[in-house]
């Protein structure tokens, strides 16, 4: 059974953040600016995120499970910072 690969020109186009939504770049940004108002250039500058929809439809060209598509942020695991992490160890080195 072959193996399966993931869409290498979705992956140039998007950026999975940490949270797992999905960013990309607005449309209608890239030349013929002078016909475009100030304020809707600063607004495509932003990064957009992808909608549910579209992100699940995505899953299926990276063949990957893009996490915190459905759940919210204080479910998503975090790393532990350089205190806690600090901590942790103090009270593993006190047990033993």
């Amino acid at each position: 059974m072959p193996k399966t690969k993931t869409h290498k020109g979705t992956l140039k186009r998007i950026r999975i953040s940490k949270t797992g939504k999905v960013r990309h770049r607005s449309a209608n940004h890239k030349h013929l600016s002078s016909a475009k108002t100030g304020k809707r250039l600063r607004q495509l500058r932003k990064d957009r995120y992808l909608s549910n929809p579209d992100a699940k439809r995505l899953e299926k060209l990276l063949f990957r499970r893009l996490r915190g598509r459905t759940q919210g942020r204080a479910s998503l695991k975090r790393s532990p910072s350089p205190e806690q992490r600090r901590a942790a160890r103090e009270a593993a080195a006190a047990e033993s």
